[in-house]
């Protein structure tokens, strides 16, 4: 709401408030239609989504523009054209009963006409067509049609069959439960110009059974006999029972009354009324009336408070409380943990992709830590500089999303998406491989709703280098983004910019998905794996493996396109409640606490001592002493989790990426973290080469009294 300010309420629609506001940048009128999706039920969000959906496709003077839509104070935020003469319904009301004459009726009819003829065009369905939902611009000559929430874009099918629309408008096949095309828009017509032509409704009763009757019947008052047979004739052919039997809009474009309005139309809007100049006698000049000077004031941008930042050092004085939380950082040529800056707020979720680094806080925000320019104090050194200082990052909230509530974030290379706690997903970032969901390939710099989910309550989402998994409360999952080695699990290597509910196997429900660079995990409700993409080195565990010998070549599994359950042993017997896909690797922890690895073993990564490959899931030695709850992997190393709070890493260790001493970095080692008093972490995120944790204070348990 940074970019507009709201003057009052206008209206209140069928799922929200109508604010008329004035958009700051060029001081143009605009209307919001505020729609709180929070307290809608799915199909008040598809209905939401809809019209969002419909006013991006239509573009034509006699529709209402579509401006852009944003989250807001939990509500969907719809921007679009203000028409201030009022609804047609309001024009015809204040005529009480003096009669328009035939030309203004055909000027307004024509351009509703030409409206509707652009919807159709576009495969859509108005279905909501009265005169409160017509416009009028302030000279009340130009006519828009608005109002597009129940709309219907007809794809494969040509004709819908949900009843919708307002009951005096709806057409006979609908009071009947039959299928309908346009031709029930066209219905919907000539009720609006029979309303025209008689300043009241053409179907109207006191009980939706006996309005039923009338439509069905097709009785109406004859109009007035001052208007011609031409008008009283085209009336009568939109309200025919039969739909066939109804022109088409184009038949009605080409009518003789219809022609002349549209010539008229084309030549006339636009132009400028002039009067006849009458000449009178000269009058005595009169001094000019001094024009008092006028005092315009503007009101500045918000003031920016400092935040206080610093990294504590050393250890803690007695008495003084640990911070909510702490968050740790190390690779990239970090090579030891290395304490992020933030203010006391207790981070419960942390994600990194290839240059960002996002937390959830425990109140719903969305904080991020960035690193300073090059040469900037605290940022990377200059190239041939002697000394290289210790990099320093600035966090910061996520700005312009007041009221939305985020519990879940998700890293991919350049993009982030966040989840609401209304299950809405929004992304931002790298419009790249159409990571973003939003139907195109263009970069977003503010979350942005994805909207084709809107109908969905979504409980978890997923972001690998350049594409995205996300599931739903009904256990739907949807994937969008990059689709080569079949990593979207469509059956498909193709490229999506818009989600697509993707196929698991019917016996299984979606838990959790998981995205790696080139491949994707789905963990169920009864705790298996489900993957596809690239099983390089049997990194999915796709090859069929029944002991520990290595499987033959006609067992093994290069790629799948579509979801399966992983058949290399134990995978396929164990419960799993945690995995994660590194670029050449995976892990996964059982519900007894026991990790595996699987993949490629260059560097180690697979915690074996050696750097000898095999196919065959690998049990890490070495973590006898922890019961493991979180595993997360890197781009060639490991980072395990432990009930108890440790971290240990494994793998390769350059640039840091394992957070301790290169030593013995084939197998699980602890990292030392600089807390001073017990922890525990309550999130890990690995991405490339760089691990990030959060941490929080250890509940002590009190002696009892």
């Amino acid at each position: 709401m940074e970019k507009y300010e709201r003057i009052r309420v206008v209206g209140r629609g069928a799922f929200g408030i109508v604010h008329l506001c004035l958009r700051k940048a060029d001081q143009k009128l605009v209307i919001l239609k505020q729609i709180p999706v929070e307290q809608m039920s799915k199909d008040e969000r598809l209905a939401a989504q809809n019209e969002c959906q419909v006013l991006k496709l239509l573009s034509h003077p006699n529709v209402i523009e579509y401006y852009e839509n944003f989250l807001e104070d939990k509500a969907l935020m719809i921007a679009m054209e203000y028409a201030p003469g009022g609804t047609l319904a309001e024009f015809i009301h204040k005529r009480c009963n003096s009669l328009l004459d035939e030309d203004t009726i055909l000027h307004f009819f024509v351009q509703i006409l030409l409206a509707l003829h652009h919807v159709h065009t576009k495969q859509i369905l108005h279905r909501d067509l009265k005169t409160q939902n017509i416009l009028l611009d302030k000279h009340r000559m130009i006519v828009k049609i608005g109002d597009f929430g129940i709309s219907k874009i007809l794809s494969s099918k040509s004709k819908a069959y949900t009843v919708v629309g307002t009951p005096c408008y709806i057409s006979p096949e609908l009071c009947e439960g039959k299928p309908y095309n346009q031709k029930s828009d066209i219905w919907a017509l000539g009720c609006v110009l029979y309303e025209l032509a008689s300043l009241k409704r053409a179907f109207e009763a006191a009980n939706l059974p006996a309005l039923v009757l009338k439509i069905m019947s097709g009785t109406f008052a004859p109009i007035s006999d001052r208007y011609s047979p031409d008008l009283r004739q085209l009336i009568l052919s939109m309200l025919n029972l039969d739909p066939s039997k109804r022109p088409q809009l184009n038949e009605i474009m080409a009518q003789a009354i219809c022609i002349r309005p549209l010539l008229n139309l084309y030549t006339d809007v636009g132009s400028v009324k002039m009067r006849r100049q009458v000449t009178l006698p000269p009058q005595p000049e009169k001094p000019l009336a001094p024009v008092p000077a006028v005092t315009h004031s503007r009101t500045g941008g918000r003031a920016s408070s400092a935040r206080p930042r610093g990294v504590r050092r050393g250890s803690a004085r007695t008495g003084i409380p640990p911070p909510l939380s702490s968050i740790y950082t190390w690779g990239s040529g970090i090579t030891t943990p290395l304490r992020l800056p933030m203010l006391n707020t207790e981070v419960v979720q942390v994600s990194a992709g290839r240059t960002q680094k996002a937390g959830v806080t425990k109140s719903g925000r969305l904080i991020l830590w960035e690193a300073p320019p090059m040469g900037a104090a605290g940022g990377p050194s200059l190239p041939g500089a002697t000394e290289q200082l210790q990099p320093q990052f600035v966090s910061r909230f996520l700005e312009g999303q007041s009221g939305v509530t985020i519990k879940h974030v998700s890293c991919g290379d350049l993009f982030t998406a966040c989840l609401t706690d209304r299950g809405i997903i929004m992304t931002f970032g790298s419009g790249s491989n159409g990571c973003l969901g939003h139907g195109n390939f263009t970069d977003v710099s503010q979350p942005k709703i994805v909207e084709a989910l809107l109908g969905y309550e979504m409980v978890q989402v997923a972001c690998g280098a350049s594409h995205v998994l996300a599931v739903s409360n009904e256990r739907e999952v949807f994937a969008w983004g990059r689709g080569d080695n079949g990593r979207l699990g469509l059956g498909t290597l193709e490229c999506h910019n818009c989600p697509q509910q993707v196929t698991v196997p019917p016996e299984h429900e979606a838990q959790k998905v998981i995205c790696g660079i080139d491949s994707s995990m789905v963990l169920t409700v009864k705790n298996h794996i489900l993957a596809c993409g690239s099983n390089r080195c049997n990194k999915l565990g796709l090859d069929r493996i029944s002991s520990a010998e290595e499987p033959s070549p006609e067992d093994q599994v290069e790629e799948a396109t579509v979801f399966v359950c992983a058949q290399s042993a134990p995978l396929n017997q164990e419960p799993i409640v945690c995995a994660d896909i590194g670029t050449a690797h995976s892990a996964a922890v059982t519900a007894s606490g026991h990790c595996y690895t699987f993949g490629s073993n260059q560097h180690g990564q697979l915690g074996t001592n050696s750097c000898r490959n095999s196919r065959v899931p690998h049990l890490v030695v070495g973590l006898e002493t922890m019961k493991v709850t979180v595993v997360a992997c890197g781009d060639a190393f490991t980072v395990a989790i432990g009930a108890d709070g440790e971290v240990c890493t494994w793998g390769k260790g350059a640039r840091g990426r394992l957070g301790r001493k290169d030593e013995e970095t084939g197998v699980p080692r602890p990292v030392q973290l600089e807390e001073t008093h017990p922890y525990l972490v309550t999130s890990v995120a690995c991405c490339h080469g760089n691990t990030l944790l959060a941490v929080k204070p250890a509940v002590e348990e009190s002696p009892s009294q």
